[in-house]
């Protein structure tokens, strides 16, 4: 059991890090879109690149912020029964709902993975616009989240399921 806490720290760490540093691609989408304004509406010279690079910008931050999310427990959550219960009973509802979110997590990463990885093999673009911007490298990012995302559930369940036998909160 002396493993357990180095091993739920580091993974803890890991949601830290990445949730930090993504956070700053919120500045960067309100600055392209801030130039995408100033460009169209002063200037009238719309971009082509900025509607693409805002989204997946956006997208980075969302499916990387994920795991920073769970670590701090900032998902959506129906409270009004929930946050009555004592730590024990919340901790036994949340290893049993671990079922619904592991299935979830797995069918992401399994497609996430999959899709990501035709995607590079054919080194894809999207065509939908002039600019022909590259889109595997997110769809690479979206299987690395849901990665992230299900070894941050791990250590949520981890700790869940110490709470739910000792009653007392997990490390």
């Amino acid at each position: 059991m002396l493993w357990l806490k180095p091993v739920l720290c580091v993974i803890d760490n890991i949601s830290e890090w990445i949730g930090k540093i993504v956070s700053y691609l919120v500045i960067i989408v309100a600055l392209v879109i801030l130039y995408e304004v100033i460009s169209r509406t002063v200037f009238n010279v719309p971009t082509i690149w900025s509607q693409m690079s805002s989204a997946m910008a956006f997208g980075t931050f969302a499916v990387l912020g994920g795991a920073y999310a769970l670590r701090h427990g900032l998902h959506v959550k129906i409270d009004i029964l929930y946050g009555r219960f004592p730590l024990r009973i919340k901790a036994i509802i949340d290893v049993i709902t671990f079922v619904l979110f592991l299935a979830f997590v797995l069918a992401m990463l399994w497609f996430g993975t999959s899709i990501a990885w035709k995607s590079l093999m054919l080194r894809e673009l999207d065509t939908s616009t002039v600019w022909d911007f590259p889109i595997y490298p997110f769809k690479m990012i979206m299987a690395l989240g849901a990665f992230l995302i299900l070894l941050q559930g791990v250590a949520k369940f981890t700790r869940d399921l110490i709470t739910a036998i000792t009653g007392r909160l997990a490390p």
